[in-house]
């Protein structure tokens, strides 16, 4: 099996598949996803919580042990802002899924559930700490750090270059700016670095093809909690049928029980 890191490879980008349980897990898995990643949103939804800052650490990294062992493929974890504000604390989750066997985290610079960001000093420091981990760490773990202010509206689009710039020198292993503003950024994104860049497949970039993510020179593709609100979207269209006017023929397009079956059974 290839492993996680040489995944990574700029203009021949593999789609991280974000799952939310052991059976999207396998499922994914058995229709060819070559790695699988938790998905914080996705995750907290499970659970009966909105997103953002509701999961614990501990919550969160039993939850990707259960993925793990599901699966053979490579599992890589959504893990917000590390958990906590002190660079120690970044460093500790990161030696954490280094111990569960996780290949890969992410680590982001906005404040659990806000949209507010870390200063540009603090934020460089706790991707330094969590990178110093990852080396320190036994197994190989592929850190990504994300600048996640573009998307919530803390900073703009400069701000994330350079923060993205700091943090590639601070020892990153790949960076991420979740949906720019528009492709003209997008493309400024991959520019700034020789290091692998993550994309986020959902909204307006869902329309992107990969063909056009690898001639832009992305690695990854990751599909944050996009495919479990696509699974949200059936919930809700099925049950407004039902329980508006008691037409259950959005249940027509249910897949078959016995090929679910087989997917899980591998």
């Amino acid at each position: 099996m290839t492993s996680f890191r040489d995944l990574h490879q700029p203009g021949n980008p593999f789609i991280l598949a974000n799952a939310w349980d052991a059976g999207s897990a396998k499922m994914l898995e058995a229709l060819g996803a070559q790695a699988i990643g938790t998905s914080s949103a996705a995750h907290a939804f499970t659970l009966g919580l909105p997103d953002g800052g509701h999961v614990t650490r501990d919550q969160a990294l039993s939850h990707a042990q259960d993925l793990i062992a599901a699966v053979t493929v490579p599992v890589s974890g959504d893990f917000e802002d590390g958990f906590g504000e002190a660079p120690e604390i970044c460093a500790e989750t990161v030696r954490l899924s280094a111990e569960i066997g996780l290949a890969g985290l992410c680590i982001e610079d906005v404040k659990g559930a806000s949209d507010q960001a870390y200063d540009f000093d603090l934020s460089v420091e706790r991707i330094k700490a969590a990178a110093s981990a990852a080396r320190a760490a036994k197994g190989d773990v592929f850190l990504v750090a994300r600048a996640d202010g573009v998307m919530t509206g803390a900073y703009d689009i400069e701000e994330g270059l350079r923060r993205i710039k700091a943090f590639d020198t601070a020892g990153a292993d790949g960076l991420y700016i979740p949906v720019p503003k528009s492709m003209d950024d997008l493309k400024r994104v991959v520019e700034a670095t020789e290091k692998p860049v993550n994309v986020l497949a959902a909204g307006p970039y869902a329309k992107i093809s990969r063909a056009t993510y690898a001639e832009m020179g992305f690695a990854r593709i990751s599909l944050g909690s996009a495919l479990a609100r696509v699974t949200h979207r059936a919930i809700n269209d099925a049950a407004e049928a039902m329980f508006g006017n008691g037409d259950f023929s959005p249940l027509l397009q249910a897949m078959p029980g016995k090929k679910v079956d087989a997917m899980l059974l591998g």
